[in-house]
């Protein structure tokens, strides 16, 4: 028997809507310690990674390891089915073909139940090496997201460039060129507004926007978001969400024209 119940609801809610336009269909693995899924986006281009420890629920229980197939889209109206002060009741059983999902009001006057059948989904689970990481950025999650989408007016990448002074998002198209720069230490806003970067050695590495973009929709889960660069490696973007656990996306950077050639 697999029972997970989430008092705060509103939270199954924002990551499904920060996973379901990368990842069409995945493999929800639930064991002793908490819930965990890692997925390719449909064009094996990013990763997404995310972890719900078991003390984030009340009760949480899971007999044996188990593997919940689901259609994300599926799984996505279900949750739209939610209120955002609802409490949600994940459960199955042992040799599962189905997921049943319960929404109950905070007065428990209202109790929706929604039951999905699971898919059989043959997944690889990708091991993600540690990585030492030339910059590790933290900032407001927010100022993040403000930043893809008006770069993303100017052109399809941003080149993020990281030294002692600070960090730089810069991105260049037909219209022109647009830089955005964050000194280290800088407030953007009074709540969880400061950027800090921890340097090992200046780096400056040229991503997708679109993808980015796509990360973005995890910023109501958190204030913050971590971007871990390194020369060469995939981005890490984080957003830790307090008590619970944590959604990392990884994108591996744009080689250059003039490494190409």
């Amino acid at each position: 028997m697999f029972e997970a119940r989430l008092v705060q609801g509103s939270l199954m809610k924002k990551f499904m809507e920060a996973i379901k336009d990368l990842v069409k269909e995945a493999n929800w693995d639930c064991t002793g310690t908490g819930i965990s899924l890692q997925a390719m986006d449909t064009s094996h281009v990013s990763l997404v990674s995310l972890l719900l420890r078991s003390d984030g629920f009340d009760p949480y229980r899971c007999d044996r390891n188990i593997s919940l197939g689901i259609n994300m889209e599926s799984m996505a109206k279900i949750m739209k089915c939610a209120s955002n002060d609802d409490v949600i009741t994940i459960r199955s059983e042992d040799h599962p073909d189905n997921v049943t999902f319960v929404f109950e009001s905070p007065n428990q006057e209202k109790v929706c139940d929604y039951e999905m059948k699971l898919m059989d989904i043959d997944s690889e689970h990708l091991g993600i090496p540690d990585t030492e990481y030339d910059a590790i950025i933290s900032m407001p999650a927010s100022e993040f997201q403000r930043i893809c989408r008006d770069l993303s007016n100017i052109g399809d990448s941003v080149k993020i460039t990281c030294n002692k002074d600070g960090v730089q998002f810069s991105a260049q198209g037909d219209t022109g060129i647009g830089k955005i720069a964050l000194k280290q230490n800088a407030v953007i806003d009074k709540e969880d507004g400061q950027v800090s970067i921890e340097l090992n050695d200046p780096v400056s590495l040229t991503f997708a926007l679109r993808y980015l973009t796509f990360f973005t929709k995890a910023t109501p889960l958190a204030s913050t978001v971590t971007l871990s660069v390194s020369a060469k490696n995939p981005v890490a973007v984080e957003y830790r969400v307090d008590d619970i656990g944590y959604i990392r996306y990884y994108l591996a950077p744009k080689i250059e024209e003039e490494e190409e050639n």
